[in-house]
């Protein structure tokens, strides 16, 4: 068994780290979906981009995620409409559809073949309470023009009280898909470090990122894609931060898994998902066991429980690879992306996708790509 994510049994390149001072009209810190797709748009427009990660590129979250490609985040949207209003509930399943297909015109730009695949996504309950949640959810679904609605069946192995959908969402292979990225950023000339971790960005009429060696790189714009913001005290974004720890493992079965990607109502949280190994062997993907970081001493346990679920429903406890990643929430579940404050416009953070990274940090990187650009985006 593996103690590292599925996605990273493939050989990803190395960088070096920063040495010198550098100049760039953006500098980027993080080397995850956000990071990268943020260099990938801007360069594509001709920008001068440096890129900085504190570790190895996509050894973070990115690396470590259940790579669902979905505007299904739970039961968010009666939340969303009954915080937010219905307006921007609408906008909120909006971005992340737009998210889903920027990253389907990106894979055919590049010519990705990163095993994405279209698929329904479901959010199920085996508990009445849970079936009058979703019920309460379907109805916000028809009120925002949701792609879905309530399904009498779905292809799981136990009886379940009710059952959502979203028709048309995605799933594939994360390090697959922004490798390209990074390869195209290296073809047009963009510097990437690794290892350059920075500790504090100085302002003035350009901003100066310094890092932890005592190297600069000096830009018109930084961007924050570093998952947690270190440079915080304007914004004071980590008291309105909640990070938790979510487990992973991945499974060979016999048993036939279900098409679609899967998500309980209640909790403890069961995210179900399948993949096709490079061997052509069917691997279940099963998540779940989230709790407040640094709470919880026997973190076995966890994979523990996970294995029980999969040898009890699916037939299969030979676990190939296990891993576990910190996800950042917001008070107010919506993420926070763009300037980290009205007094310093041209710095942005990107944080808080409450584990839907994959569609909320594409979008991210959309809307900060656009307003260094000068560009409207009707998410910003």
């Amino acid at each position: 068994m593996q103690t590292n994510s599925l996605w990273r049994d493939i050989d990803i390149e190395t960088f070096p780290s920063l040495t010198k001072d550098l100049t760039a009209e953006v500098t980027i810190i993080g080397g995850g979906i956000t990071g990268i797709t943020t260099a990938y748009l801007l360069v594509k427009q001709g920008y001068k981009v440096v890129l900085l990660e504190a570790g190895r590129l996509l050894e973070g979250t990115t690396g470590y995620t259940t790579a669902k490609v979905t505007s299904q985040h739970g039961l968010i949207y009666d939340y969303l409409i009954r915080t937010f209003g219905r307006d921007k509930a609408r906008l909120y399943y909006q971005a992340n559809e737009d998210a889903l297909k920027l990253i389907e015109q990106i894979q055919e730009e590049l010519n990705i073949d990163c095993d994405f695949s279209r698929q329904d996504a479901y959010v199920y309950s085996v508990t009445d309470k849970g079936k009058q949640e979703i019920y309460k959810e379907a109805e916000a679904y028809e009120k925002i023009g949701i792609n879905g609605g309530i399904v009498k069946n779905v292809e799981l192995p136990f009886e379940v009280t009710s059952a959502i959908k979203i028709r048309e969402q995605a799933q594939f292979h994360p390090i697959k898909y922004l490798q390209p990225m990074v390869q195209y950023l290296k073809e047009h000339n963009t510097p990437i470090f690794e290892n350059t971790r920075a500790s504090d960005v100085e302002k003035g009429e350009l901003l100066s990122v310094i890092t932890r060696e005592g190297n600069s790189v000096t830009s018109n714009h930084v961007v924050m894609a570093s998952h947690f913001p270190f440079k915080d005290f304007e914004g004071m974004y980590f008291s309105r931060l909640h990070v938790e720890r979510s487990y992973s493992i991945a499974l060979p079965t016999n048993e036939v898994v279900p098409e679609g990607m899967y998500l309980n109502a209640e909790n403890p949280k069961r995210s179900l998902r399948h993949y096709v190994s490079e061997e052509g062997e069917m691997l279940l993907l099963v998540g779940g066991e989230g709790h407040a970081s640094g709470q919880k001493e026997n973190t076995k346990e966890c994979y523990e429980k996970l294995q029980s679920y999969s040898k009890e429903y699916f037939n299969t406890d030979q676990v190939t690879h296990r891993w576990s990643s910190q996800d950042i929430t917001t008070l107010d579940k919506v993420p926070f992306i763009g300037p980290v404050s009205r007094n310093n416009p041209r710095q942005y953070t990107a944080t808080g996708f409450s584990k839907w990274g994959m569609t909320n940090g594409t979008i991210a990187a959309k809307v900060i790509s656009d307003r260094i650009q000068g560009s409207a985006n009707p998410y910003a």
